[in-house]
């Protein structure tokens, strides 16, 4: 049984979603503002966490870039009643595995969850053996850390298996297609979205060396360059 985390404040929409999600075996844990969402989150191992975007004290947005921060392995999707593309965007943006408005039909966000669930648990793995050098860093695949001589950053296994595929393909232009295929088995708008994310923290994470960069070729794909 599948655990879902669903922060949405409006009770009588909620009631009747729950029911159906528990129908179709999940387990549902509502939360029923954003500050009682973080609180359950931090507490508990949810497989996807569905927001709703307009919430009191916290809007899903918000919500959304806390969890990210907390864990940012964990799949998310927004409910909302908002059609403008302008948040459509933003939400993408964030991260989002899909953005949903309201009304819309159970059965098909049943499907939508499922595929999300199924994309996340079939994620690539780095192998976990070995360390790595790249430029001025060591790359720990066992205990997923990069480290440099003033830090340690703690990478998640996502994180840790797109340093390690591009590392593996250093030096070339790699379509964004096989990149997402190799490491979310999927290339679809949403999931390209969550790449870009992940490419962001990433070279975040190099920037102390000017010998590593990741250049994007628009419509084409990305390239982990580094200087010898």
């Amino acid at each position: 049984m599948k655990k879902i985390l669903l922060a949405e404040d409006d009770l009588d929409f909620s009631n009747v979603l729950i029911q159906y999600l528990q129908l179709h075996n999940f387990e549902v844990i509502w939360a029923e503002n954003g500050n009682k969402a973080i609180d359950l989150f931090k507490t508990n191992n949810f497989d996807i966490s569905i927001l709703d975007v307009m919430m009191p004290q916290i809007d899903g947005f918000t919500l959304a870039e806390e969890l990210i921060r907390i864990n940012p392995e964990t799949p998310f999707i927004f409910l909302t009643a908002k059609q403008l593309k302008e948040d459509k965007i933003k939400g993408l943006q964030l991260g989002a595995d899909d953005y949903i408005v309201k009304p819309f039909e159970v059965e098909e966000l049943i499907l939508r969850l499922n595929n999300i669930i199924k994309r996340s648990e079939q994620n690539f793995k780095p192998t976990q053996n070995q360390e790595i050098k790249i430029g001025k860093y060591v790359f720990d695949t066992k205990r997923l850390c990069l480290k440099s001589e003033s830090k340690t950053q703690q990478l998640t296994e996502k994180e840790a298996a797109l340093i390690q595929f591009l590392y593996f393909h250093k030096n070339q232009l790699l379509k964004r297609e096989a990149i997402l295929q190799a490491i979310w088995k999927n290339d679809d708008y949403f999931t390209g979205r969550s790449m870009d994310v992940f490419i962001t923290k990433i070279r975040k994470y190099f920037q102390d060396d000017i010998n590593i960069t990741i250049e994007s070729t628009r419509f084409i794909g990305l390239e982990f360059k580094i200087k010898e």
